[in-house]
């Protein structure tokens, strides 16, 4: 595993443990509402995927696109449908959202190097 990949993980598993250890029964909901959301259901889990990293693309969180740019690789989705997927978020997003798009590309890199 990348660094940088490692590093994401171990900084995003650490926190979420401290924030649900307050034991907050909205945030825990939140947490909870946004896991199963990506469960297969009437769409597979890839499916959701690509909607998620569209959405975060567009929304500009570098975090979530890491997240799901790792489910994506995670659920077997091959570079291309990832662009693709990419391209839509930024024809939507416009030409704000190309820094996100560039360090998307560079961690779906290090996400190819790790496999």
């Amino acid at each position: 595993m990348s660094q940088s990949v490692k590093e994401f993980n171990d900084y995003r598993s650490k926190m979420n443990d401290k924030i649900l250890s307050d034991n907050n029964k909205i945030i825990k909901r939140i947490f909870n509402l946004d896991t199963n959301a990506f469960t297969e259901g009437a769409l597979d889990v890839a499916t959701k995927e690509l909607l998620g990293l569209v959405a975060s693309t567009v929304l500009r969180c570098d975090d979530c696109v890491k997240y799901h740019l790792e489910s994506c690789h995670k659920a077997g989705l091959s570079k291309e449908k990832v662009v693709e997927t990419l391209s839509i978020a930024t024809l939507i997003g416009g030409t704000i959202v190309i820094p996100h798009l560039r360090r998307a590309y560079e961690y779906w890199e290090e996400l190819e190097t790790q496999s």
